[in-house]
């Protein structure tokens, strides 16, 4: 990770997610090291109450919590809890309740108004129930439409991140009765319009290849199988080579990832949600993250769920938690670096040995010479 904007004063909210799964647990499996505390100042949004039950539970005798009454007294080197429920709930570990999806929702509702009012700078959100969390106040389908909602952002991108693996996804969580009809060309030009941006703005990477999935098996065999690569996917792949973007396919999907062919490129956009994350989750279960791309803000959370199934039996693995902290530093200083860049354009080029300036932006596509 760079180093040129200090790790300790980047404030990372983390929603608590629900509290009958492993999401407390993860929490404080990441930051029982110490060194994750040098690395952030962290900012649990929910109840103390309930953490120490989970620490009781999986048996930590370490992790401490510094209990603050808002965002702006959290201290660093510490593990910040802003309680956001002050009255006993029931635990019933691995069980969905009413209660949970309202304490979900309740700590999203406190850390986004933060990022709102920019007392916190980044998002890391525990797994949510996406069926308890539902009510009059959340009528989204997770995480990442709730936050297209409120950061008013016309579309957004769900981008499954691990090291140089990076999928993007078409259609989120629709069922898929309803992908079909929802892919257009346009919607497809602009989640890579999406996905290009962040490749540069939040990875540093100047000229990004990017790989296209098809929709149908074997990309629709030449209009055998399906019209849709023919109609819709190909002409948007044209729409942006046509615009000097590295953008290829369409690829079937079936041995596309089995073959190796996503290492060769920066990103892979694929169609819908189990297209791009079935691959995913083979390849980079255990630390692989969801970030929200196109968003004004940084939001990161695990590749995972709820996991009921093995709650407070203390063997959920952190890996993926404490990867999407990192992504959501590394990006949010990517963001600073880029935006720094662009504001300073003279600051960032020097003359080469004709005289030229030569731009040393470490963001830009190319070099001008």
């Amino acid at each position: 990770m760079q180093e040129n904007i200090e790790s300790k004063d980047i404030k990372v909210a983390i929603s608590h997610g629900d509290y009958n799964g492993i999401g407390y647990e993860v929490i404080i499996k990441t930051f029982a090291n110490p060194e994750m505390l040098s690395l952030c100042t962290p900012i649990i949004y929910g109840s103390s109450k309930l953490a120490s039950f989970h620490k009781k539970v999986i048996e930590d005798n370490f992790t401490q919590f510094n209990l603050v009454r808002n965002s702006t007294e959290a201290v660093t080197n510490r593990l910040n809890m802003v309680n956001i429920y002050f009255q006993e709930a029931k635990v019933q570990l691995g069980t969905s309740s009413p209660l949970a999806g309202e304490l979900a929702h309740l700590a999203l509702e406190h850390a986004t108004a933060d990022l709102l009012n920019s007392s916190v700078d980044v998002l890391v959100t525990a797994p949510i129930n996406k069926d308890n969390i539902q009510s009059a106040k959340f009528n989204f389908h997770g995480h990442t439409e709730y936050l297209a909602d409120k950061f008013k952002a016309a579309e957004v991108l769900m981008f499954l991140v691990c090291d140089n693996l990076r999928i993007g996804v078409v259609t989120g969580h629709i069922a898929i009765k309803d992908v079909a009809t929802t892919i257009t060309k346009d919607l497809i030009v602009t989640k890579l319009k999406i996905m290009i941006a962040s490749l540069k703005r939040d990875f540093g990477i100047r000229k990004p290849k990017i790989a296209v999935l098809g929709l149908n098996p074997h990309s629709g065999d030449n209009g055998l199988i399906g019209k849709e690569e023919i109609e819709i996917i190909s002409p948007a792949i044209k729409e942006m080579s046509d615009s000097r973007e590295l953008v290829f396919g369409p690829f079937s999907a079936d041995g596309f990832f089995a073959s190796g062919k996503h290492s060769q490129f920066d990103a892979v956009l694929c169609m819908y949600h189990d297209q791009g994350l079935v691959a995913f989750k083979i390849l980079a279960f255990d630390s692989g993250v969801n970030f929200t791309a196109g968003l004004p803000i940084v939001r990161t959370s695990p590749d995972h769920g709820t996991a009921y199934d093995i709650a407070g039996k203390g063997i959920a693995n952190p890996d993926s938690f404490k990867a999407a902290v990192y992504l959501a530093l590394d990006i949010y200083r990517n963001r600073k670096t880029y935006d720094e860049i662009n504001a300073n354009p003279l600051k960032y080029s020097s003359k080469n040995d004709k005289g030229k300036d030569e731009s040393i932006n470490p963001f830009s596509e190319e070099i001008n010479l």
